[in-house]
């Protein structure tokens, strides 16, 4: 484990602020803001371009409601438009100028949710937040509604405790269809590039380590994702008429995606970077439960679980066209096509995996089908600077929030957004948290929030907030 203090004289931390009167700040309103998130977890905002926008809308008039009522006064709904001319997903931006000499920190979260998916699988509804053995069942209860209500409570809590004395500088950015790719994400920072300028950035949509263990989210894995097809024929034709001399397509299909990965798992695509280098690692039997693994399933891969799961590549098959089932006739198919999700090792260069991807299966079509590659989206790894000012006192303010020292975790998850921040803002030190443990369940169904940590969250955010207002980004002696 990492020490939660990352350098910082525990007494010395301590004694810039009143960590005490924080606590109490965030523990005196704690149920008011669960009330809030299950207000917010009621409203079905999807920015899925197939699903009424007038949930998103009215999610965004909801959180925009909520940061007035924390004491904003430059509250703003904005949003840009799409390459194809349709209107993206609302954002709620939120500024609080800093005085002269204070940095400025943007604390950013999404108000848009994933689809419920299958209701069956809910033991709830999927919109109606019910707490039960601690937790708090709902979509968005975790990802990311929580990541809201915790930057609005904890500046809440500053707020009360500093009054005049707070001065630093305060944006909030709620960004409207992360869930949907944030299509818009790079043309709406560049169109308020200086409206959400900022030293310090904190992307609160990761994970904490595990219940009662914080975390701060240093690395993130790439992606490139696309589609693969397999033609043999110009047009089906009977199964037992021609069956034998020629295979269908899905066969071929599935040949190919066998060559993806080699007899241990790992992924056997040339060029590709991983290492095995997790500061922190969780047996087997934790990640077998974690990911609910069926008895007698082999892991798959080398190394570390972490790493695996961090610093290595990981490649999925997420879709694949064909004919079901309960509709199958007794043809071969001329054609198959399969849609692949490849996470990439923090390092690696979008570009130059798609091109290895290409090359891969281009040179692997089995029986001389042919092959059809085409690219899909892309999006950078990212590592955390763990070395800044903002880092260590990131460390310290989870150490302190919890009780025990905070770790370093990576994430095998991707948020391609923040190459755009690095991108257009390079001086700018961006801190990843979460609200989220293992047993969140984002994007699943009976997705839940731990309660307990949720308002450890809060604290630890307005530990940070005080912190950067009492002594800003000088670095720790």
């Amino acid at each position: 484990m990492t020490s939660s203090s990352a350098g910082i004289p525990q007494s010395a931390a301590a004694g810039s602020i009143d960590a005490a009167a924080l606590r109490q700040a965030v523990s005196d309103s704690f149920d008011a803001t669960v009330a809030q998130l299950k207000d917010l977890v009621a409203i079905p905002g999807i920015a899925w371009p197939s699903f009424d926008p007038a949930p998103l809308n009215a999610s965004a008039e909801a959180v925009a409601d909520l940061v007035r009522a924390s004491g904003f006064e430059d509250v703003r709904v904005l949003r840009c438009d799409k390459a194809d001319g349709t209107p993206g997903g609302p954002a709620v931006v939120a500024r609080r100028p800093a005085a002269e000499g204070k940095p400025t920190i943007l604390l950013y979260a999404h108000h848009d949710v994933q689809p419920a998916g299958d209701t069956a699988l809910w033991d709830t509804d999927p919109f109606t937040a019910v707490e039960r053995d601690g937790r708090l069942y709902g979509r968005g209860a975790a990802d990311d509604k929580a990541g809201i209500l915790a930057h609005v409570a904890a500046y809440s809590a500053v707020t009360r405790v500093l009054g005049e004395d707070l001065g630093l500088g305060v944006t909030f950015f709620f960004e409207g269809e992360e869930e949907a790719g944030s299509p818009t994400f790079r043309a709406f920072l560049e169109e308020h590039r200086e409206l959400l300028r900022a030293d310090v950035i904190v992307v609160a949509d990761s994970s904490n380590w595990k219940v009662g263990i914080p975390a701060l989210t240093t690395s993130l894995r790439g992606l490139v994702d696309g589609t693969i097809e397999v033609k043999v024929l110009d047009h089906a034709v009977h199964s037992g008429m021609f069956g034998g001399p020629v295979l269908d397509a899905p066969t071929l299909l599935a040949r190919l995606i066998a060559t993806l990965h080699d007899d241990e798992g790992s992924v056997a695509i040339e060029g590709l970077i991983g290492r095995d280098d997790a500061e922190v690692d969780l047996t087997e039997e934790e990640y077998r439960n974690d990911a609910s693994v069926l008895d007698g399933v082999k892991l798959a891969g080398t190394g570390t679980i972490a790493s695996r799961m961090w610093t290595k590549p990981a490649l999925s098959i997420i879709g694949f066209d064909a004919p079901s089932v309960d509709v199958a006739s007794n043809t071969l198919l001329p054609r198959a096509r399969a849609k692949f999700s490849l996470r990439l090792a923090p390092g690696q260069d979008p570009a130059e995996a798609m091109d290895a991807v290409r090359r891969h299966v281009e040179s692997h079509a089995p029986f001389g089908a042919q092959v059809v590659f085409t690219p899909g989206e892309s999006g950078n790894a990212f590592a955390t600077d763990t070395s800044s000012a903002a880092a260590g006192l990131a460390m310290w303010a989870l150490g302190e929030a919890w009780g025990v020292p905070a770790v370093e975790t990576g994430i095998g998850g991707s948020i391609p957004f923040i190459a755009d921040l690095t991108e257009l803002y390079p001086d700018v030190q961006i801190l990843v948290t979460g609200v989220e443990d293992p047993d969140s369940r984002a994007h699943s169904a009976n997705e839940s929030l731990h309660l307990a940590d949720f308002r450890n969250v809060i604290v630890a955010e307005a530990l940070l907030l005080a912190r950067l207002n009492a002594d800003g980004l000088t670095p720790p002696a």
